[in-house]
């Protein structure tokens, strides 16, 4: 199974982009389905229920002789929890659209909690809070948009009969917040497992046996059994999000308005991306302008796009991403119909895995190592960040990592054994890419004898 996250700049049409790219794949025979975290999404998604708090249901076997046409990946393959989306609502042959659950999911979590506790929160004289006093949480649309991917990532691929190809889904495409708050949700599982692993180290869990002689002994507080254990199960969890995240199936793929503005914007953003490993498979503009008119002020705006749309294009497919541009329909497209056109001038999705899977893909940490010890005594420390540029760049090292920091955005990467026994002599930016010389130190690098 493959995810495209589908993201860009705030009101240039991601989930249009994002329907056409569901709807292409499908009608090349895949079998997709559409997620949206906007509340206000339209196109495919315009005749969606609206996320709620669903019912309980009574415990029933399946239907018989149950029609072709039942979605896949139901609430029945997560037996136990309700998927964080809503009910999948199929569109045409082999393409279902859902919402995301965010605000819903936290309440639905907090009466599960209520309801597992009640006999405690008898004794206690508490209240339950009813469903209809919750309010929406900040986080919950990130929540949310992770446990996604988690559920996802981790369905069990069945490998259908008939050859069908192994999953509930070909394809899942999500239509993702505006780019920024993309990457903050997914620098997150890092970031805090990142936090968790100094603050309660896995390799202190040894000395268990010694913690309650040694409260005595010190006459200070010492980490409780239960902390370590509560700290193994988050990490666990983040770990998941962070595969689930850096996935080789997973891509992103990029869309904005072609503009000089969104287009120097972009550059500054797909360095952002490629610091947390996202390799940007596709980028769209969209809107574009037809040229020709005879009005002069109209002509003006498309001669402007056209110019952006070309150095665009010539940029990225000379960085090796697809590139395309969709032309302005006027109203917002709604249904199939209206999506049809856009649908094939997409980048289609397999093509684009094709040509990918022949660079790096997937996420991770991106950097490399190259060993010019022989002819220069350094090695030399390679990160990719197409677009940067060096006012948008910090550095910073502090102690094994390195602390990198690409418009605004800031990750912590590990540095490799043998780069730990080293100083940074100098770094610079080179074609797209991140250089930083080390050299040995004397104190701590072996010594030939």
């Amino acid at each position: 199974m493959r995810t495209i996250l589908v993201t860009g700049a705030a009101g240039a049409g991601r989930t249009t982009v994002a329907a056409a790219t569901a709807l292409c794949a499908a009608r090349e025979g895949a079998r997709v389905l559409l997620l949206s975290a906007d509340p206000e999404a339209g196109g495919l998604l315009a005749r969606l229920p609206e996320p709620r708090i669903p019912a309980p249901r009574p415990e029933t076997g399946p239907e018989p002789d149950a029609p072709e046409q039942d979605p896949p990946g139901g609430a029945a393959e997560w037996p136990g929890e309700v998927p964080p989306w809503t009910e999948p609502v199929r569109i045409e042959d082999g393409l279902w659209a859902a919402r995301l659950r965010g605000a819903e999911s936290a309440a639905e979590a907090l009466a599960v909690w209520q309801e597992s506790h009640a006999d405690t929160l008898d004794l206690l004289g508490a209240t339950p809070l009813a469903a209809e006093e919750l309010t929406p949480l900040p986080g919950s649309r990130e929540y949310a948009l992770l446990r996604a991917l988690v559920t996802l990532y981790e369905t069990p691929a069945g490998g259908g009969a008939g050859g069908a190809p192994p999953g509930p889904w070909d394809l899942v495409v999500v239509d993702m917040p505006a780019v920024r708050e993309t990457l903050r949700v997914l620098a997150l599982p890092e970031q805090l497992l990142r936090y968790l692993r100094r603050l309660l180290p896995a390799e202190r869990q040894a000395a268990r046996g010694l913690r309650p002689m040694l409260g005595r002994l010190l006459g200070a507080p010492v980490p409780a059994e239960q902390a370590y254990e509560a700290a193994a199960r988050w990490e666990h969890r983040l770990q998941a999000v962070r595969e689930a995240a850096e996935a080789a199936g997973t891509g992103v793929r990029l869309v904005l308005e072609p503009t000089a503005r969104q287009a120097r914007e972009l550059r500054r953003l797909r360095a952002a991306l490629a610091l947390q490993g996202c390799t940007v498979e596709a980028v769209v503009a969209n809107r574009v302008l037809p040229a020709g008119s005879e009005d002069a002020w109209y002509a003006t705006l498309a001669d402007a796009q056209h110019r952006v749309v070309k150095e665009l294009g010539t940029e990225l497919r000379a960085a090796g991403s697809a590139f395309c541009a969709l032309p302005h329909l006027g109203p917002e497209p709604q249904g199939p119909v209206a999506l049809a056109a856009l649908a094939e001038a997409v980048p289609e999705p397999g093509a684009v895995r094709a040509r990918a899977a022949a660079g790096a893909g997937g996420h991770g940490d991106p950097a490399e190592v190259d060993d010019l010890l022989a002819d220069e005594g350094a090695l030399r420390y390679r990160l990719p960040l197409p677009g940067a540029e060096r006012a948008d760049l910090t550095l910073v090292r502090r102690g094994d990592e390195l602390l990198v920091t690409v418009a605004g955005h800031r990750r912590a990467l590990p540095l490799p054994a043998a780069l730990r026994r080293c100083t940074i002599d100098r770094a610079g930016l080179h074609d797209g890419e991140l250089h930083i010389r080390f050299t040995p130190d004397p104190e701590v690098w072996p010594q030939p004898r």
